[in-house]
């Protein structure tokens, strides 16, 4: 029958399960001591900051004191479930469904393994479990289904979240009274209640001051404004945000704000500028048609060089001859 339950991974392996439960046991006991010493040493410290006015210190290190004292509870609670377990190996090897008082031992063994890094005899202990109620039971454990029995304390010391603030003043008052600080908690007691700031909505609130001061000049922006465009030609038109033309036919001044009236002497000055760049305009064009009949008069003496040498040279020709 035992070679049957090896074949077909149902058999639990007793002989195992002890032997990891008992190194399970020993192991957990060896780190209580080791963190009772550390817990000691740290509300000391504790402490001292709060009896220097260290507050903002001793508020973030408590965090750290109360994470080792729910390690230390979930501990306590483990090492009496594998001893619990290890007293009744002989029933589980002899049912094949977990018993129903073993079930919550069980279960938060599984549960706890993975989550407690410096016991790996609980992995182990996990992995015999597995091979006799298979994957499904384990995942069930594992992920806190409504059919599991994994003990709440457990599953409360080993979560990973932060402490609340009422959690975190409960511990530095009973420290400040353990080591007889005469210690304020106001301060504390304002800090913890402050709510943490949304950085979400921050920028909202900021921006909405910045969005009421351009508020007045995007009323009158050319690209907001529908009041119908004079040109200077006489042409009437509406502005359209959907075409592109429109953003030279908008007005140039905020309807809310009377416009300037041309004055004779602005009149003045955009006809100077006009007379100003008509003759630069024509004395480039006079200079280009002084070039071209320059260049025609050279090419012209070229041509005439060229016919007296080659008449030249036709006259000696007929000279030689008649020699």
């Amino acid at each position: 029958m035992s070679l049957l339950n090896q074949l077909f991974n149902r058999g639990l392996q007793g002989s195992k399960c002890k032997t990891c439960l008992t190194l399970a046991i020993s192991r957990i006991k060896l780190l209580q001591n080791k963190r009772d010493a550390q817990l000691r040493l740290m509300r000391k410290e504790i402490a001292q900051f709060l009896q220097t006015g260290q507050e903002a210190i001793a508020r973030i290190r408590v965090e750290h004191i109360i994470r080792e004292q729910n390690v230390w509870a979930a501990y306590e609670i483990l090492e009496l479930f594998c001893e619990f377990v290890y007293a009744r190996v002989p029933i589980l090897e002899s049912q094949k469904e977990c018993p129903s008082e073993l079930r919550e031992a069980v279960a938060s063994i599984i549960f706890a393994a993975p989550r407690c890094s410096d016991l790996p005899d609980l992995l182990h202990v996990r992995n015999l479990f597995a091979a006799k109620y298979g994957k499904e039971f384990i995942a069930a454990a594992s992920e806190l289904r409504p059919d599991t029995s994994v003990n709440r304390t457990i599953v409360e010391k080993l979560s990973v979240g932060a402490p609340s603030a009422e959690v975190r003043l409960n511990v530095l008052k009973e420290i400040a009274k353990e080591y007889n600080v005469e210690w304020d908690s106001s301060y504390t007691e304002a800090e913890l209640s402050k709510k943490p700031e949304d950085l979400l909505n921050g920028p909202k609130q900021i921006a909405a001051p910045v969005r009421a001061s351009l508020e007045p000049n995007t009323r009158g922006h050319p690209l907001t404004s529908e009041n119908p465009v004079t040109s200077p030609n006489g042409n009437r038109g509406a502005t359209s945000l959907n075409s592109p033309t429109s953003v030279t036919k908008a007005p140039l001044w905020p309807a809310n704000i009377a416009k300037p009236s041309l004055t004779d002497s602005t009149l003045a000055d955009t006809s100077n500028i006009k007379k100003d760049t008509r003759p630069e305009t024509s004395d480039v064009l006079e200079k280009a048609r002084a070039a071209i009949s320059a260049a025609e008069r050279a090419s012209t003496a070229a041509r005439l060089a060229a016919d007296l040498v080659n008449a030249k040279f036709s006259t000696s020709k007929i000279g030689e001859g008649k020699s």
